[in-house]
């Protein structure tokens, strides 16, 4: 059957890496990318089969690039070493489309441009993603980053993280933005907390805090808004 076959038991032109190299990359399955990122398969089971498992598994790509470690070394033949390749190779494509995209900075005048500037990079993620936009003095978009991942409660934002980069970027003002994941924006009490106190460090670093954006798929609320700090 053909699902016993190896790569090397393919014809010379239809094997991946050789079909990349004569066609270009745009002539490639997401069967024969991921092929080409895992390199090699595991006894009984063939780089392709296994890229195939996984699109039958996750549906396709992005949902791939969305998965945990953890998630990923559910399919046979994927340990923590190839989920890692896995993983590296579709961020890396992520900073790509970022880094192309880049034109004149975005102006963040109000809550629905935050939520719009954001909402791509935090939309399906299964933690609590926190991000620290930083602004020139015309509210322009100058660096967004992610400064820490899992509940606020449990990851600590250290104030020091935070304004580093703002510090670094010659930010006038920062935006606060992190999505969350039960699909319900309601900012927590540790929310209003943790914005309370970033907002005094700001004072102290001569940095505003203008707003702090909780960004859902389909929602966002402005702690700013509500004069929750």
């Amino acid at each position: 059957m053909k699902e016993s076959f190896t790569v090397h038991d393919l014809p010379i032109d239809e094997r991946p890496r050789e079909r990349l190299l004569k066609l270009g990359s745009e002539a490639l399955s997401a069967q024969e990318i991921l092929a080409i990122i895992l390199g090699r398969g595991t006894k009984g089971e063939s780089v392709m089969m296994i890229s195939q498992k996984m699109l039958s598994r996750f549906g396709n790509l992005k949902s791939i690039a969305d998965a945990s470690v953890e998630e990923l070394t559910q399919t046979k033949g994927i340990g923590p070493a190839k989920a890692a390749q896995i993983k590296a190779a579709l961020e890396l494509s992520k900073r790509l489309e970022a880094d192309a995209g880049e034109g004149p900075k975005p102006m963040l005048k109000s809550p629905e441009d935050v939520a719009a500037a954001v909402r791509s990079q935090l939309k399906g993620k299964k933690k609590e993603h926190f991000l620290v936009l930083c602004l020139d003095t015309r509210n322009r978009l100058i660096k967004r980053m992610l400064v820490s991942m899992g509940s606020l409660d449990t990851s600590i934002v250290h104030p020091r993280e935070v304004f580093k980069e703002a510090v670094s970027s010659c930010a006038a003002s920062v935006i606060f933005a992190h999505n969350h994941p039960s699909g319900d924006p309601e900012p927590s009490k540790e929310d209003v907390e943790l914005t309370k106190r970033l907002a005094k460090a700001g004072e102290i670093m001569g940095i505003d805090v203008l707003d702090h954006i909780i960004v859902c798929d389909k929602s966002h609320v402005s702690l700013k808004a509500r004069n929750l700090f």
